[in-house]
C-alpha cells in the first residue's frame, strides 16, 4: 500500500514539516524575500500577512491599503499591502505574492499568554491554493505543488 507521502511525492508535491503549538496552531518556517521567519498556518485567512515591525526585516515595499483587516479578535483595523514579494515554503518557491500588513499584536500577546512564541506572521488559503496545499494532520506536513 503506497503511503500519502509516496504518492504526493510521485505527483511532484514537496513535504514541509508543520509544528503543533501550545495553542493547537500549526506553526511553519518560511522565507520572505530571502528571509526567514516563522508563521502560523491558517486555512481560514483568506490572504497571507504580516505584521507592521516585519517591513524592515522582510525588506517589504509598501502601500496603505483601504482594506480593513478583521479576524478574530480584531475588526478594522488598518492595513498596508506589499505587492511583488518571494515566498519559499520548503523546496517550493512564488514570486510576485502580496501580502497585506497590519497589527499582529493582538495576535502574538495571545501566542504570548499561552506560552507560546510569537510569530512574523500568517500563512493564509491565498498561497495555500497557488501551492495546491494537502495538509497532513496526523503526521504533521503540510504538501505543497512544485
Amino acid at each position: 500500500m503506497e503511503t500519502l507521502k509516496d504518492f504526493l511525492t510521485h505527483k511532484g508535491y514537496s513535504k514541509v514539516k508543520l509544528k503543533f503549538t501550545k495553542t493547537n496552531h500549526f506553526e511553519i518556517k518560511a522565507s520572505i524575500n530571502g528571509v526567514k521567519g516563522r508563521f502560523i498556518l491558517d486555512t481560514g485567512a483568506s490572504n497571507s500577512c504580516v505584521g507592521f515591525e516585519a517591513i524592515e526585516h522582510f525588506n517589504l515595499k509598501v502601500k496603505d491599503s483601504e482594506i480593513k483587516a478583521v479576524g478574530a479578535g480584531a475588526s478594522d483595523m488598518l492595513t498596508q499591502i506589499s505587492k511583488s514579494n518571494h515566498v519559499k515554503i520548503g523546496k517550493w518557491k512564488k514570486q510576485r505574492v502580496p501580502l497585506i500588513l497590519f497589527n499582529l499584536s493582538h495576535v502574538n500577546n495571545g501566542l504570548i499568554n499561552h506560552n507560546a512564541e510569537p510569530v512574523d506572521g500568517i500563512l493564509g488559503a491565498d498561497l495555500l491554493r497557488k501551492g495546491k496545499a494537502i495538509i497532513d494532520y496526523e503526521k504533521k506536513y503540510l504538501y505543497l505543488k512544485l
